[in-house]
């Protein structure tokens, strides 16, 4: 098993210590809180079952991995339920899916990814066929506000191409107002990263933003990015989410993982590293401890390696060190000062 020795950090970014990731591996993560922090003004212990970038029309086992967290969750039973984007497109053929999904708990979060208005769905019937309240909003569970953003909106100036990846300015003085009026303790959840690697166009200013901030905030979620990563910047927890079911490579790197009739109905996996068992986490805020926790998985990889492809030598493998090719456990580590 290869450990973390380095880690991909912007300008700006300091990284504190974390978990070493292996193939196919969910961090095992923990953060220690001092006697000031928001986590204080908890009553009691509060448990969320995480899951993100299933890839539903991408993967053709997106519905075993979903069986699994919601498995998962009946035997933890968590205080709510998160999916974090990258879901499934509002078409006919997925309502079942999403379905297990909502009925899985009584407490849900949905988070818009910029696949799940692919094929010409919009925001508005994502919204309506998942049962959302709105692209961006705030849900309180046990005492802790989860304020979810939407990453997609339009109008960045540093837009060149592809999806967007930004947060508007009517968004931004909504969540300002948001910071200002709640006492905390505060999860924010986006799908895009605010800090790391591809974050949103904006992610200085919604650092800044969230720094104001900081003594309320336990910590800021993404998926999107298909690794682990934790980073701390301006005294806020940033930490990526692994993807639940694959690494994504590229046209570049196409390959058969998986039968001929799987890859010809799902021609888009043929660029996809998939890890052959579903990722995905239990964060538990634990105002006793002074810890926030993330529970580790681990998986292998189906097929060939990113290694074995060649795929860290390439240019526009960003995020390499994070993505490592040993197969084997995930590692308790602690993320501190």
């Amino acid at each position: 098993m290869n450990h973390l020795s380095s880690i991909h950090q912007p300008n700006g970014l300091s990284r504190r210590r974390f978990i070493a990731s292996t193939a196919g591996a969910c961090l095992s993560l923990l953060i220690p809180f001092n006697s000031s922090s928001a986590i204080h003004r908890l009553k009691k212990t509060v448990k969320v079952g995480i899951i993100t970038d299933l890839h539903q029309d991408i993967i053709h086992d997106a519905p075993a991995r979903l069986g699994s967290f919601v498995q998962h969750i009946n035997k933890v039973k968590p205080d709510a339920i998160m999916q974090m984007g990258d879901f499934a497109i509002p078409a006919d053929k997925n309502k079942d899916f999403i379905g297990l999904f909502n009925q899985a708990h009584d407490k849900r979060l949905h988070v818009i990814g910029n696949h799940d208005t692919d094929t010409g769905y919009t925001k508005d019937q994502v919204i309506a066929t998942w049962g959302m309240s709105a692209p961006y909003y705030v849900q309180e569970v046990n005492g802790i506000s989860f304020i979810v953003l939407d990453g997609n909106d339009k109008g960045s100036p540093a837009y060149k191409s592809g999806y967007p990846a930004f947060i508007g300015s009517e968004q931004t003085t909504w969540l300002k107002e948001k910071l200002q009026t709640i006492d905390g303790p505060i999860v924010i959840v986006s799908h895009q990263p605010l800090a790391g690697p591809v974050a949103v166009d904006n992610a200085a200013e919604l650092q800044d933003i969230l720094s104001d901030a900081a003594d309320k905030i336990l910590v800021a979620l993404n998926g999107h990015t298909h690794i682990d990563a934790a980073y701390q910047v301006k005294n806020v927890h940033y930490v990526h989410v692994n993807s639940a079911s694959y690494f994504w490579l590229g046209n570049k790197f196409a390959h058969e993982s998986y039968s001929a009739d799987i890859h010809q109905s799902h021609p888009v996996l043929a660029s996809t590293c998939p890890y052959k068992d579903a990722l995905f986490t239990t964060l538990t805020i634990d105002p006793q401890r002074s810890v926030l926790y993330f529970e580790g998985r681990s998986t292998d990889w189906v097929g060939k390696t990113p290694d074995e492809l060649n795929y860290y030598a390439t240019a526009n493998a960003y995020h390499a060190d994070m993505v490592r090719s040993a197969k084997g456990r995930s590692v308790n580590n602690q993320l501190t000062k």
